[in-house]
């Protein structure tokens, strides 16, 4: 299973939205997940599209008419939708994988950035969702802009990062991407699905020509 997510920057590089379409074809991702996105960036391959509502509709001098904040793509079968804590910036799908039932929780974790005040609000909102999935024993994806980089300094705050790794460790969830340099987008997984399973990641638009974020992907292999 190859599970990916990126920032598209609002789509700002419109004007290379082929290059854009192409970097998410080949990703090749069994799931992936885009942030600050547009209905525009909507690859081909996908059959399925999961869409938080457009951002027009809480601020339409601001936003243009075909944003949102997050959108999950992926040819799994929809088996059932969660309820997040804000619909405009978190979205929750139950998927059915060969790997069992997996709940897809794409996310910007702070639409300001790590140093507002509001950050830690919703740091704290997101992680109540994640421990009351985890008590209807749920399995997670948790994906997306987290604005917090775990293996540098390029970007993070200790709140945010030592709120997060609690977390995770209280739902038996493993940050799949912690060692990624300069990176703030990621991808975390229960145990249960990757237990024993090795994984690899891989990144893509590492000068940021099409977003000022990287794209990352985490392939889960078979058990050996």
């Amino acid at each position: 299973m190859r599970i990916a997510t990126w920032n598209v920057e609002r789509l700002k590089h419109r004007r290379s939205l082929c290059d854009i379409l192409l970097a998410c074809e080949q990703a090749r991702a069994d799931i992936l997940i885009l942030t600050e996105t547009d209905e525009q960036v909507r690859p081909s391959s996908f059959r399925y599209c999961f869409q938080t509502p457009k951002l027009m509709e809480i601020a339409p001098g601001y936003y243009k008419p075909t944003e949102n904040r997050v959108s999950i793509l992926t040819n799994y079968k929809c088996v059932g939708n969660h309820i997040t804590y804000d619909k405009y910036t978190a979205l929750c799908v139950e998927l059915e994988t060969e790997l069992g039932n997996l709940c897809v929780y794409g996310t910007i974790m702070g639409i300001g950035g790590n140093r507002r005040s509001s950050f830690k609000t919703d740091l704290q909102k997101q992680i109540e969702n994640f421990a009351q999935l985890t008590a209807a024993g749920k399995n997670l994806c948790i994906a997306g802009d987290y604005n917090i980089s775990f293996s540098d300094n390029y970007y993070f705050t200790n709140l945010g990062r030592d709120t997060l790794t609690q977390s995770f460790s209280e739902n038996h969830i493993r940050l799949l991407t912690q060692n990624a340099p300069e990176c703030i987008d990621h991808i975390a997984v229960s145990e249960k699905i990757i237990s024993g399973k090795p994984v690899s990641i891989e990144e893509w638009n590492l000068e940021k020509k099409l977003s000022d974020h990287k794209g990352i992907v985490a392939a889960i292999h078979p058990q050996k």
